[in-house]
């Protein structure tokens, strides 16, 4: 995706067209820098960005070195915010908010907002309606932009990418974006170069847009991305090792040799025929006529790539410590590795931790949508939803991921403590049942009582 030019746009009210030219401005300011982040997500570093000019030569720098260490900073993080629906206030899920989740797949479009929102520091969840119902979409900043409004503490007015098209040399360039605020969606289409607009009112007095946000500050109110400057000169590191390790492996192959006081014949003869010079067994020459010396063979030291894994290790371990990963996760094996399952749980709870908080920010912001999108079905106003409507929660399973032998365990002692405990489907949830498996256990379970009812009353008419 270019930069974004839009000069003039047809039916549009001026002052939000400044607020739109604003929005470009920051979207094309902020571009380049967010495509760093999803290059470096997608391990596509080169030798140029990371070549110190000391080892690596210009004839290797089209060497192609892999590095997951981006992915892994955003996906093991994101694979501990496990989305698991809404609960309302009387602990019973809503039937019209489970709707919504289930026709926008919102459990797992979350998965793939959660990777985008560690990515780039946000991510932001539009919201429409349609004969369908209400579509909840999101967006990353690489299509979307925003404007936030600090007294609020929400989106003062933002736009979303929804179609792009290419232009004759293959550049994609967008050619119908909405435009959000606090009454309208503002259609933007393109159409042979010309752009109009079209607005839909609502009556939200919100924009239709909410963003998930990711360790934001005062002054980065949209938040800071996971792969941040450190981390991406940690990843340079390794593939600045990694690729400095193979160079030293080639040569710690083939290792230099050196043949002393021969002929011109023979040292053409060796020169011309190095691969067979280096692969056989016997190598022959004659004293030299001229000279009278007798030549003289000998060996290199081999290179090692000791150094080369040391210094992986290093990076390793500080990655470790700037990322909140195990030294595991990195891939690379040394001392901080832990060796039992105690030590990998201890090493995994500033993960957990940050896990937790990740959850406690997107839950808000996810509440928020959730109460936008019944908003949008009922056709009221968010100040016109009743109280059990407005007491809905985001209910996330458990970062910490414990065993299943380990949640048994704390049911069991839990129901022994609590009495009725046991027949709720929280036990049945730690005891690792999926909601299907709850909904077979309780079905079967009623049948059963059913059948000795029926056996209990003919029993007594007989």
């Amino acid at each position: 995706m270019h930069n974004i030019e839009i000069s003039e746009v047809l039916n549009f009210p001026n002052d939000e067209m400044d607020r739109l030219k604003d929005l470009i401005e920051t979207f094309n300011a902020h571009r380049e820098k967010n495509e760093i982040k999803n290059r470096y997500y997608e391990g596509k570093i080169s030798l140029d960005e990371v070549n110190l000019g000391i080892a690596l030569p210009d004839g290797l720098m089209k060497l192609e070195i892999g590095c997951a260490w981006g992915a892994k900073t955003v996906d093991v993080l994101a694979g501990r915010s496990m989305f698991d629906g809404f609960v309302g206030e009387n602990g019973e899920t809503d039937t019209e908010i489970d709707s919504i989740v289930a026709n926008n797949h919102l459990i797992d479009e979350y998965i793939k907002a959660c990777r985008d929102e560690l990515k780039f520091g946000c991510v932001f969840a539009t919201l429409t309606d349609s004969d369908e119902g209400v579509k909840i979409r999101f967006h990353s900043p690489l299509t979307a932009a925003a404007k936030w409004d600090g007294e609020k503490g929400r989106i003062a007015y933002g736009f979303a990418i929804v179609d792009t098209a290419p232009d004759n040399d293959h550049n994609w360039f967008p050619t119908e974006i909405n435009y959000y605020t606090n009454n309208e969606i503002w259609v933007l289409t393109k159409e042979n170069d010309i752009w109009s607009a079209e607005g839909y009112p609502h009556k939200m007095g919100r924009p239709l847009m909410e963003a998930l946000i990711w360790n934001a500050t005062s002054d980065k109110p949209f938040g800071r991305s996971r792969i941040k400057e450190p981390i991406r000169r940690l990843i340079q590191g390794y593939v600045r090792t990694v690729a400095n390790a193979s160079i030293g492996l080639e040569f710690s192959t083939a290792p230099q040799k050196y043949l002393l006081g021969v002929t011109d014949e023979q040292f053409d003869a060796v020169v011309n025929n190095k691969f067979r010079q280096y692969v056989g067994s016997i190598l022959t020459s004659t004293t030299n006529p001229d000279t009278g010396e007798k030549p003289s063979f000998g060996q290199l030291q081999q290179g090692t790539i000791t150094p080369h894994v040391e210094m992986l290790r290093m990076l390793a371990t500080q990655f470790s410590a700037a990322t909140g990963l195990t030294v595991t996760d990195t891939g690379v094996v040394n001392d901080a590795n832990p060796s039992s399952s105690d030590a990998i749980l201890a090493q995994s709870q500033t993960l957990v931790a940050t896990a937790q908080q990740l959850n406690i920010n997107n839950g808000i912001g996810l509440r928020s949508i959730a109460l936008m999108a019944l908003a949008i079905t009922y056709n009221v106003s968010l100040s016109d939803l009743t109280e059990d409507q407005k007491a809905i929660v985001a209910h996330f399973k458990n970062p910490a991921m414990p065993s299943v032998a380990v949640t048994a365990d704390a049911a069991i002692k839990i129901a022994s403590a609590r009495q009725g405990f046991s027949d709720t489907d929280v036990f049945l949830e730690m005891l690792g049942f999926d909601k299907a498996d709850i909904r077979r256990i309780k079905s079967q379970e009623g049948r059963a009582r059913g059948m000795q009812l029926v056996e209990s009353i003919n029993g007594d008419n007989q």
